[in-house]
């Protein structure tokens, strides 16, 4: 089979190659600059618990050296703290970090994959689709035809894949804009992030309505300032005033001494690509979907596509000639899609309600706490402005029957990252086996922690539950965990590649753990099936 076609060697994309790698396939990424990034501490980017855990675990490197798991998080209005979380086991920290940074511990794993070719200075201007696979073409001082089994387009919001295919990509423009400095300062709130609402220092012509404060690595803090509709250019020297004032009125009057390092404007956008997948060609990242609004995270919501879309690609890939089943490859839109939709409907419902002014809310009691706790969901990632997507409504999720149980995760959700036993013995973190195949099975068994593997592998349940997974329609990791959040003991967990749960089941049922690992990985393949004639010509799609 030929190599996946990755168009766009930013973090999506790159995500996405050593995503497929680790399922053992390989990929060209087409990178149309010279293959590295320039510095820029203002571009910073911040991920939630699960997908800092996807980024370490693809570079295989702990990324809090490089970058800032925060502390807490404080919510100013005025001169009245409004909300004050510490982060802990209990709410995990997100993980603030520059962007170029990122790029570059994924550049350095991606360089250490035999199976992951880059391709620098290599523009895409053409794609041709066959039966059996794609044509791609790329312009520049080593332009050439390029072979592949499938192509993503990762390659940002002016998506020259997008564009090919005639992909619509309606949305909003400029729904908010930000001038935005990163320095070298002391704060008096180290390691914890803050939003401050109408602080008391702020002038009509100076700081704005809203300031947020993030610690990077290294001493280094980026600070936003919401910027009004229809305002002005930001010069150097208003710039200068908003930070010497915001930091004044933070340490008590006086402006500390501050190093700044990088400026810029970021203005945000809110759009979703009409579809996902045109035949053997999809987007993801930025290419498919923006936004960014109140505090969320457009970045985070790509690397999820590259979770979501690896493991279906390598299922169709490792399948070879015979195709795997539309419904697999046709989820990635379904499921994606449906998850950012979601969240981007919650922020246009928020949106008026946080950036309106005057009207009876001023007076409504309680609204400016309830105002700052959405703000808060959007930039730590809580609630439908911020929380992971669930799949429950997904092609790939099983029909409830009488065996199942509900546990502390909806079908569909993202699993809990609990302690579990590796087939080696070793006790690892759930997480920690994701992305090896499409399929993990956990059995939860209170007491097994404290047994040598040798005795229970045949006590018990297990030599009834291992013959069931070794009957699957598709290799599966058995593993057993202590326990699980809101699981009754010998609850049988199915989960996906990406970590979402498919369905808990109460005890060993093979029949119905068969069904449901059937319809997780898109039912059965057809031998002669033909991909669906809407969906395999490359163009004309909108």
């Amino acid at each position: 089979m030929d190599p996946v076609i990755v168009v766009g060697a930013g973090p999506v994309g790159l995500t996405l190659s050593l995503a497929l790698a680790r399922h053992g396939v390989p990929s060209v990424v087409l990178d149309e600059g010279p293959g590295k990034d320039e510095p820029r501490p203002a571009r910073t980017v911040v991920l939630r618990e699960d997908t800092a855990a996807l980024a370490e675990r693809l570079t295989g490197t702990s990324l809090d050296a490089i970058g800032s798991r925060w502390t807490g998080w404080r919510s100013l209005r005025r001169k009245q703290e409004m909300r004050a979380l510490t982060f802990g086991e209990q709410i995990p920290a997100p993980l603030h970090l520059a962007q170029h940074a990122l790029t570059g511990a994924l550049r350095s794993a991606v360089a250490d994959e035999r199976l992951i070719k880059v391709a620098v200075d290599s523009r895409l201007d053409s794609v041709e689709e066959e039966k059996n696979g794609l044509t791609a073409h790329t312009r520049g001082p080593k332009g050439t035809w390029w072979r592949g089994s499938y192509l993503v387009g990762c390659d940002g919001p002016r998506s020259t894949v997008r564009k090919l295919l005639d992909i619509r990509f309606p949305g909003r423009t400029a729904v908010e804009r930000h001038a935005v400095a990163a320095l070298r300062t002391e704060l008096p709130w180290p390691g914890e992030a803050l939003l401050h609402r109408n602080p008391p220092w702020r002038t009509s012509g100076s700081s704005g309505a809203e300031v947020v404060g993030r610690p990077l690595a290294d001493g280094v803090w980026r600070l936003d300032w919401l910027l009004p509709p229809r305002s002005d250019l930001v010069t150097p020297d208003v710039l200068v005033t908003r930070i010497r004032e915001t930091l004044a009125g933070w340490c008590g009057g006086s402006t500390p001494p501050y190093e700044l390092l990088d400026t810029g404007v970021h203005t945000v956008h809110h759009r979703l690509a009409r579809r996902w997948r045109v035949g053997r060609v999809f987007l993801a990242g930025d290419a498919a979907h923006l936004l960014g609004a109140l505090g969320t995270q457009g970045l985070d919501e790509g690397l999820r596509d590259a979770d979501n879309l690896a493991w279906k690609l390598a299922l169709a890939w490792h399948d070879g000639r015979r195709p795997a089943p539309d419904a697999l490859l046709d989820s990635y839109q379904t499921e994606r899609r449906a998850a950012v939709a979601a969240r981007l409907r919650a922020a246009d419902q928020a949106l008026p309600i946080l950036r309106g002014s005057g009207g009876l809310r001023s007076y409504v009691p309680g609204a400016a706490r309830g105002h700052d706790a959405l703000l808060m969901d959007g930039h730590l990632g809580h609630g439908p402005l911020g929380a992971p997507g669930a799949y429950a409504d997904s092609p790939l999720s099983p029909p409830r029957t009488e065996s199942q149980v509900d546990v502390g995760t909806a079908a569909g959700a993202p699993a809990a990252d609990v302690r579990v036993t590796a087939p080696d013995g070793s006790f690892v973190r759930l997480r920690d086996r994701l992305g090896l195949g499409p399929l993990l099975v956990v059995l939860v068994a209170p007491g097994t922690g404290v047994w040598d593997r040798k005795h229970w592998m045949s006590a018990g349940l297990m030599p009834r539950l291992a013959a069931a997974v070794s009957a699957l329609p598709h290799e599966a990791e058995l593993l057993v965990a202590e326990s699980y959040p809101g699981a009754p003991a010998h609850s049988v967990l199915l989960i996906r590649s990406d970590g979402h749960l498919v369905t808990a089941l109460s005890g060993v049922r093979p029949a119905e753990l068969y069904e449901a690992a059937q319809t997780a990985l898109g039912g059965p393949a057809a031998a002669a099936e033909e991909p669906a004639a809407a969906s395999s010509e490359v163009g004309g799609a909108s």
